[in-house]
């Protein structure tokens, strides 16, 4: 039960199947996966199955009339965020999200009462119940926030990485090595924004990791019939970046991946360019009916299930077996339950506060 974990997985399902998307996917070369030890293993499925999760419950208080506003889950995916955010050091290293930030947001160890409370508007939210789903912030926790456009993170996190780096360089602060890691989708690598700070992440090699989260959707277009070159991670080499593909279903793939950016990262050598090819199991938003997508590409990726796989993983090289993995998941439902108990229960901002927070204040 002790042995560590670096398995190697094969693709399910026919690549044609899953399109161009998949057929990407089945065709990759993965680098050497992570090595985890046994509590790793753990700590990670446990952050996985928190996140699944805690969207399904979403979903649920959504169609209940309970949560409003527009709601972006991230069941599919969460391999990324939890490969990536796993690696990575709480409340020393920094996180930008998008406005599917939910999981991003549980990855980086904001509670999850705080991110439930956010969902439903109340004053014990993460955003104070102001940002709702798409606006989750967390300076505790480091989490520079979600965003609601695409690609308007990306210099946010650009500046946190620029931070890092002054603070080392220009006032001597030896101890100056966090790394930003910046979340967003396909659909943001065709806009302005997603090249210009690339381009002045490598030119002052700042110590940030691009997490392009590539689910082959951007709403209703195919990412294949939006971009000339849909390889995303080719890009970087325009810049003389580092660039990456991963598959994104596979945490340990991500995680190994992640290391070796944020090794790069710290030695000063630069910036990464990391595409993750994964996959979003609902619609765009609860309110997107997912009319779109081929029931034969939601059944390929569904096999892909990055939480099933994991399992596999774990069961096989006899780390776990698979009834401590159901008494995690029976955990979970407790404290998922628990924070939408925590959540209702919550009171409403106070009227006097909302014109609280918009400018600076002592």
């Amino acid at each position: 039960m002790g042995q560590d974990l670096a398995v190697e997985t094969a693709p399910h399902g026919t690549a044609a199947a899953g399109g161009a998307h998949g057929e990407r996917l089945s065709s990759l070369i993965t680098a050497q996966r992570a090595t985890v030890d046994r509590d790793t293993g753990l700590a990670l499925y446990r952050d996985m199955t928190l996140g699944r999760r805690f969207e399904d419950k979403c979903a649920e208080m959504y169609y209940r009339g309970k949560m409003f506003g527009f709601v972006h889950l991230y069941n599919g995916q969460e391999a990324v965020s939890t490969g990536v955010i796993g690696a990575m050091k709480r409340q020393h290293d920094w996180f930008c999200s998008t406005y599917r930030d939910h999981v991003h947001a549980l990855s980086a160890g904001v509670p999850a009462r705080e991110v439930m409370s956010e969902l439903f508007g109340k004053a014990t939210g993460c955003s104070k119940g102001r940002g709702g789903s798409m606006h989750l912030f967390s300076k505790e926790h480091h989490l520079l926030g979600g965003f609601a456009f695409i690609a308007e993170g990306i210099p946010v996190a650009l500046g946190s990485a620029f931070t890092s780096r002054y603070k080392r360089d220009a006032l001597g602060d030896s101890s100056s090595d966090a790394v930003t890691a910046a979340f967003f989708g396909d659909g943001t690598c065709n806009n302005g924004q997603f090249f210009e700070c690339l381009n002045m992440a490598q030119l002052w090699k700042l110590p940030i990791v691009f997490v392009v989260e590539n689910n082959k959707w951007a709403i209703g277009m195919a990412h294949d019939r939006a971009t000339s070159d849909p390889e995303i991670w080719r890009k970087a080499a325009s810049f003389g970046m580092a660039g990456e593909e991963v598959d994104g279903m596979d945490v340990l793939a991500v995680r190994a991946a992640a290391e070796r950016a944020l090794e790069r990262a710290r030695a000063g050598e630069g910036p990464t360019l990391l595409e993750c090819l994964t996959y979003r199991f609902r619609g765009h938003s609860l309110a997107d009916p997912d009319e779109l997508r081929s029931e034969q590409e939601k059944q390929f990726w569904a096999q892909r299930d990055p939480l099933k796989a994991f399992e596999n993983d774990l069961v096989s090289a006899g780390m776990v077996s698979a009834d401590e993995l159901r008494a995690i998941e029976k955990e979970i439902d407790q404290v998922v339950e628990d924070c939408v108990e925590f959540a209702l229960a919550a009171p409403e901002p106070e009227a006097e506060e909302l014109t609280s927070y918009i400018w600076a204040e002592d």
